[in-house]
């Protein structure tokens, strides 16, 4: 039989934690010990999908729903990602896939099928700032808007805003940081997307706040900072590195280092992994088109290259793992209107994405850094850690 002899030893691997897997009325177990959680496989998978990408065969198993999982999708997931260094996958197959273009218009479209799928989905799971980014847990018994918050001030306390300051933000989402740092610190804001959707709920924002003469919101490459015309004394990125590409990192920064005034900070604040990868094939297809993760190293290195001094480095891994876990209840409050707007294939997508980032999170496959970097040497701050 294809289970027994092809389909199930290939499962075999993947032994860290023991699990059953169920398939045509039978089960096997997987590792030793009483099996944490249990997969029931409509059929089994094709042992060439499995080796071009373990991940990508399993997601779309789970999206179609040939693959169940009984209990806690988190839970399985934060048990079995551990092992991915264990999937397989032939990069010649994938090579499309993974090294799409970094073309300006390619990575507008890449950016717009994620952060255009609607304001409506994003508000059913994200907290009232729409902050999609990693939150703060100061306290223990922070909620998710608390947590956001809290990140936000954070992050304006690094930078040592002071009224009268310019501020840009590349990769300025729905603008809550931008409006928090002109409402509590009098700065002038400047805010880069590509994104329509959060463009147009920036706009609306500032208007509603009566903050046009404090911030402004821009639909822009950030290659096109450098002819903007304009500098700044803060720069500000949260989660958009990732949508660059290793291999204009280094022209991420020199555009950086072109608008940012001298002694300036710049804080950027990254999904990272230890080491340099291409990504994985699942997310790269259904989530993140083109998204690449950076390690810390590389992009300290690009900043040193073009003068940035590393003031603060910061990893805020378990963060957002508990982030992930309070968007994915969000998401499962919320599930039967997502149904109504997607298909069910989507719903299962999109359950699968929060979970399995929540568990690679969980077991240190990827992190989360902030790094403060000042352009040139600045003498003026404090000699500790002043926030």
């Amino acid at each position: 039989m294809f289970e027994e002899n092809v389909f199930i030893p290939f499962l075999k691997k993947f032994d860290q934690y023991p699990f059953c897997v169920r398939i045509n009325h039978k089960e096997y177990q997987i590792g030793e010990g009483k099996p944490e959680f249990t997969v029931n496989f409509r059929k089994p998978l094709s042992l060439t999908a499995l080796m071009t990408s373990t991940s990508l065969a399993l997601g779309e198993a789970y999206m179609d729903g040939d693959l169940e999982i009984e209990g806690d999708l988190y839970y399985a997931l934060d048990h079995f990602l551990g092992q991915i260094d264990r999937f397989s996958r032939d990069e010649s197959a994938l090579k499309k896939l993974m090294l799409s273009s970094s073309g300006k218009k390619n990575q507008e479209k890449e950016v717009q099928s994620h952060y255009d799928i609607g304001n409506d989905f994003y508000r059913l799971w994200l907290d009232e700032t729409m902050s999609y980014s990693c939150g703060y847990f100061f306290h223990e018994n922070d909620t998710l808007y608390q947590a956001q918050v809290n990140k936000v001030d954070y992050i304006l306390k690094k930078l040592y805003l002071q009224e009268g300051m310019s501020l840009l933000d590349i990769g300025c989402g729905w603008g809550f940081l931008l409006i928090e740092a002109a409402k509590k610190y009098g700065v002038h804001g400047v805010g880069i997307t590509l994104s329509k959707e959060q463009y147009r709920e920036f706009k609306r924002r500032i208007a509603d706040q009566h903050l046009e003469h404090l911030l402004t919101v821009e639909r822009m490459d950030y290659r096109d900072l450098p002819k903007y015309g304009r500098t700044f004394d803060r720069v500000v990125s949260v989660g958009m590195v990732e949508h660059v590409g290793r291999e204009h990192y280094q022209l991420f920064m020199d555009c950086v280092k072109q608008v940012t005034n001298p002694g300036g900070l710049f804080l950027l604040h990254f999904i990272s992994g230890l080491k340099e990868h291409a990504g994985d094939p699942w997310i790269k297809k259904y989530i993140f088109p083109g998204g690449m993760v950076p390690s810390l190293r590389e992009m300290l290195s690009c900043g040193a290259e073009d003068g940035f001094h590393t003031l603060d480095v910061e990893n805020l891994r378990l963060h957002y793992n508990r982030t992930l876990l309070c968007w994915l209840e969000n998401y499962r409050d919320h599930k039967d209107e997502v149904r109504k707007m997607f298909d069910e294939r989507f719903v299962r997508m999109w359950e699968l994405y929060l979970c399995s980032c929540a568990a690679t999170f969980h077991n240190g496959i990827i992190g989360l850094h902030q790094v403060l970097f000042s352009n040139g040497i600045n003498n003026r701050l404090p000699m500790v850690r002043w926030y």
